[in-house]
């Protein structure tokens, strides 16, 4: 919406001058710089506001006015107004010709870029002409809406479309204020609800509707000295009940009109929909994803593809280094840091080249961890051989994962709401933010109390020939270790909102910001090469492709045992572990989908939920056949990146936040990160020289970073925030502070159950408890809460019919083996 006034030159030669605009927001031009000021919500007089009404009810009003150059639009608007009994037929001429003058643009050093990027958004503008003229006895309106926008030459800045039209015209003494009814309409053209009026108004009156509504939910404020936050907060809250009545009304109107205007989801586009035939939902997944296969390749050429690469790969390889570390301490060497890098490689480029969701990242996991200690521990006390044992859960993993696939077992998922999605992402980030907190405590502890104490101890005691230097610099590995991992955490997260700053370019901006955490990396490793006379801990990487214990094992697993006597009633009952292992894979994998294909991410390649979950069994299945550790959708390492592909949107309005643009949805950078896993092993000297500490900071980051987004988390501030902060979300305004806390400390008390049954000796129920909060969202939150209050804080995936009896089975079978478990 563009605001020009006729104004006169030093020359005194009158000229149409843009004098304001609105985007989202106005921007005034400053007078003694002629550039544009800062864009704010724009504040409007009550008077104009009527005076505009006034004028619209008797000025001429031309709806879908057939022409294409300025000057036939301005030759209907002054017949119009002539037959309208506005002006005189003989002030025809004078009326044409000062709509007809030049008009004089904002000076092109101080255009705005943004606005050039902002166009694509727009699909048309409203132009303003306000002017006050002697020539005149009284004031002339007219309000012109073309039948198509057409571009007007040496008018706008930008070659914008006009559609829209408003000329005021009147006398300097006519007692109204020219200025503020123009600002008057273009803020009511700004707004939404007048917009779509505005483009379907079939007369008149629908104008004047439309502002009497605008003015239904404006505030008027009398004349008094308060101001200040009082002010503010008053307004603030009284405008909250404003909206919240007419959104109410407008939910009313929505009930009232047909259904047929809101079709529901097609039966097509549910990636969940049973089709009844066998193997029918892996068939219909690849159908639907391989087509757009030569895309998923082609929509990686991108730096910031690149930047997701060598962020991702230290994600990945971090915690296949430190898994990988403690699974060789419960497995006494048998499985290793080794095994678990060769397995993220191979199943995470399988997966990547084959799997409908690429944008998954596989890799080991913590629940994973608990069980291979408890089966390790079970296998040895039994004598049983532990990798043979491992094959045979492997083998039956793919006998349980292909009936699942063959009857679409993964229908399942649709019971899965977002108060069980919520719980699982908020506990898997915490996992990742405290054991960066309880690692870094380890070194704190370690160099800084033990070490320097037992040396200082020693030194004095015996007199040994110590480096003084060396024994007292020793407590700084404490403190370089805590530097090397905030730098690498607060580095990473400023140049990631360094991205949406107003420094720099925004080329160089956004490549700043897409390389924030190789950047961080970078700088922290150089850091700590740099400091000569502090010992850190440096990455622990195999050498070559080989076992971690070459004495007890070798790469193929023989399914009798080595000995030949592995027995026989074990190779059944391995059915048992191998149901454990599936629901924690299952679980994991699907909820990861979930998340990752939640609709705020406007994903459009969609995701495969069955041949997701086969490849990955699979792979894991054979994998045990050489004793490689089974994965599965790593949550927080899938969050991140998804987060890294994100790109949000340039063309904003001024004073508007950027939004999600499109995801980079391909296949290279998974395929590109499993590789360089991968090779890991080969380049194991440069890896070396990297500090823990830095792994440290991007577990962090990753964990915070999948804090953002997550509903639990607002709500969580929430409780520590007095209601009228709250901001303007739907949960906020449809449901009662009250209840909507004691959701959310719902929520929180599943997920203490949750942590402390992952952290005690009954961490082998952890995937069923897991599944027990499905049933409890559904059978028991629904007798606490209303179905709209929990329609607005926990919406399920998919419509699911309550009276399903068999899932109804399933989970009560999960409870009793929980119990049974505990």
């Amino acid at each position: 919406v563009e605001l020009n006034e006729l104004l006169m030159d030093k020359n005194q030669e009158m000229h149409w001058k843009e004098t304001a605009r609105w985007i989202k927001f106005e921007e005034d031009v400053e007078e003694e710089t002629e550039r544009w000021g800062k864009p704010h919500v724009a504040s409007l007089s009550f008077r104009s506001l009527l005076e505009l009404r006034k004028t619209i009810s008797h000025g001429a009003v031309l709806l879908d006015l057939d022409q294409k150059t300025l000057p036939g639009i301005a030759h209907q608007v002054v017949e119009q107004m002539i037959i309208s009994d506005q002006i005189r037929a003989q002030d025809r001429a004078n009326v044409l010709r000062a709509l007809l003058l030049k008009h004089r643009l904002v000076s092109p050093l101080h255009i705005s870029k943004k606005i050039s990027q902002v166009t694509c958004l727009l699909k048309n503008t409203l132009l303003i002409w306000i002017m006050h003229v002697d020539f005149l006895d009284q004031p002339t309106m007219a309000f012109v809406r073309l039948q198509e926008a057409v571009l007007l030459e040496s008018v706008l800045e930008v070659p914008i479309p006009v559609r829209f039209l408003f000329v005021l015209l009147g006398p300097p003494n006519a007692n109204i204020d020219y200025h503020q009814i123009g600002r008057s309409i273009s803020t009511l053209m700004s707004d939404k609800h007048f917009h779509e009026v505005a483009y379907l108004a079939d007369e008149r009156q629908d104008l004047l509707t439309a502002i009497n509504s605008f003015l239904d939910c404006s505030i008027v404020l009398p004349p008094s000295e308060v101001g200040g936050d009082e002010l503010l907060h008053s307004i603030a809250r009284f405008q909250k009940e404003i909206l919240h009545k007419r959104h109410e009304q407008e939910v009313k109107l929505q009930a009232k009109e047909p259904k047929t205007l809101h079709p529901p989801l097609k039966p097509e586009d549910d990636p969940l929909r049973r089709t009844g035939r066998l193997f029918g939902g892996v068939i219909r997944d690849a159908r639907r994803r391989y087509p757009k296969y030569i895309s998923d390749f082609k929509d990686a050429l991108s730096p910031q593809c690149m930047a997701t690469v060598i962020f991702i790969y230290f994600a990945a390889l971090s915690p296949a280094i430190t898994f990988g570390g403690l699974l060789g301490e419960k497995t006494d060497g048998l499985i290793g840091v080794s095994e678990l890098i060769i397995s993220t490689a191979m199943q995470g480029m399988l997966f990547c080249l084959l799997g409908a969701q690429p944008l998954l990242v596989v890799g080991f996991s913590g629940p994973l961890l608990v069980f291979e200690e408890s089966f390790y521990s079970f296998c040895r006390s039994s004598e049983i051989e532990y990798l043979t044992g491992r094959l045979w859960i492997g083998i039956w993993l793919i006998i349980i994962v292909v009936l699942t696939v063959a009857f679409e077992g993964s229908f399942l998922v649709r019971f899965v709401s977002r108060f069980t999605q919520e719980i699982f992402s908020f506990l898997i980030s915490l996992i990742f933010i405290y054991e960066t907190f309880f690692k870094l405590g380890k070194v704190l502890r370690c160099f800084c109390c033990l070490c320097y104490c037992s040396k200082i101890l020693i030194f004095m005691f015996t007199k040994a020939a110590f480096n003084a230097s060396q024994t007292l610099n020793q407590p700084n590995t404490a403190l370089l270790s805590l530097v090397l991992t905030a730098g690498t955490f607060f580095i990473a997260f400023y140049l990631r909102k360094f991205k949406n700053s107003a420094f720099f370019p925004g080329t160089l901006r956004r490549a700043i910001g897409d390389f924030g955490v190789p950047i961080a990396i970078f700088i922290m490793v150089l850091l700590d090469y740099s400091i000569k006379d502090t010992y850190t801990q440096k990455l622990s990487v195999p050498d070559g492709f080989s076992v971690t214990s070459p004495d007890k094992r070798g790469w193929l697993i023989h399914p009798l045992g080595s000995d030949g006597q592995f027995p026989i009633w074990m190779m059944v009952a391995s059915i048992l572990p191998a149901l454990l292992v599936y629901i924690l894979i299952f679980m994991e994998t699907q909820i990861t989908t979930l998340i990752v294909s939640k609709k705020d991410r406007m994903l459009v390649k969609g995701s495969g939920f069955h041949l997701d979950l086969l490849i990955i069994v699979v792979a894991g299945g054979v994998s045990a056949l050489f004793g490689l550790p089974w994965l599965t959708g790593a949550t927080v390492r899938s969050v991140t990146h998804a987060n890294s592909l994100t790109v949000m949107s340039k063309a904003v309005a001024p004073g508007d936040k950027p939004r999600i643009q499109e995801v980079k949805e391909q296949r290279v950078t998974g395929f590109l990160v499993a590789f360089l896993v991968g090779l890991s092993i080969v380049i194991g000297d440069v890896l070396r020289q990297v500090p823990i500490a830095v792994l440290f900071g991007i577990f962090l980051y990753m964990g915070v970073m999948s804090l953002n987004g997550i509903q639990l988390t607002e709500r969580m501030m929430l409780l520590f925030m007095p209601p009228k902060y709250h901001p303007e979300h739907t949960y906020v305004r449809k449901v009662r502070t009250l209840r909507m806390h004691l959701f959310t400390c719902l929520q929180l008390v599943c997920l203490a159950v949750l942590w402390a049954v992952m952290s005690t000796s009954a961490s082998l129920a952890f995937p069923f408890v897991l599944v027990l909060t499905v049933p409890f969202r559904r059978f028991l939150l629904s007798r606490i809460f209303t179905r709209r209050e929990i329609q607005c804080v926990s919406v399920s995936f998919l419509f699911v019919d309550r009276k399903n009896y068999i899932c109804r089975c399933i989970f009560f079978t999960c409870l009793v083996i929980s119990y049974a478990v505990v």
